[in-house]
């Protein structure tokens, strides 16, 4: 569940995030996508329900870097974060909660609650499975980034997939 970090914006097919996780985890598991170019938090809520149409076994949210992008509240960033989770709870399927960073043009306080937002969720569901940041070893790396030095070509997604499989990994085993 995520934004155009999920859904692959900019790449060629195959070349995106979900593809590149299905390819590592092979038959251990089906990832779909269910990642919406330009989606916020709110709009990730919003749609939760078409998601769990699917009926998932196991959630990777990644949701927030366009909250960040508008200058939104972290305050209400982390009341839609914290509603997913608890749908998902209460259907009970795991997650792996992948948080985000602000970007510096907005200053540094709000970059601390930005983030501090995520930590929060995760601390109030001791059961997710956290990642602080979901661009960890790729943001602000060119030669890892499309164009708009925002969304990560094929070898940036290639590092976030070899980073996030144990997560995933992990994620795996709780199903059930």
């Amino acid at each position: 569940m995520g934004d155009s970090l999920t859904a692959g914006y900019g790449l060629a097919p195959g070349a995106g995030f979900v593809p590149q996780m299905q390819a590592a985890l092979g038959a251990r598991a089906r990832v779909l996508n269910a990642g919406v170019s330009g989606d916020t938090s709110a709009g990730g809520l919003a749609r939760l329900d078409w998601a769990l149409a699917e009926n998932p076994q196991a959630a990777l949210v990644e949701l927030g870097a366009n909250d960040g992008l508008r200058g939104l509240s972290p305050q209400q960033t982390e009341a839609n974060l914290t509603a997913i989770l608890a749908k998902l709870s209460a259907r009970r399927i795991p997650v792996l909660l992948s948080g985000m960073l602000a970007p510096p043009n907005l200053g540094a306080a709000y970059g601390r609650e930005f983030a501090a937002a995520y930590s929060r969720v995760a601390a109030a569901h001791p059961a997710v499975i956290f990642d602080p940041f979901f661009l960890e070893g790729v943001a602000g790396q060119p030669a890892l980034n499309q164009a708009d030095a925002i969304h990560p070509n094929a070898a940036g997604v290639q590092i976030l997939v070899r980073r996030l499989l144990p997560l995933v990994e992990t994620l795996l085993t709780r199903i059930g």
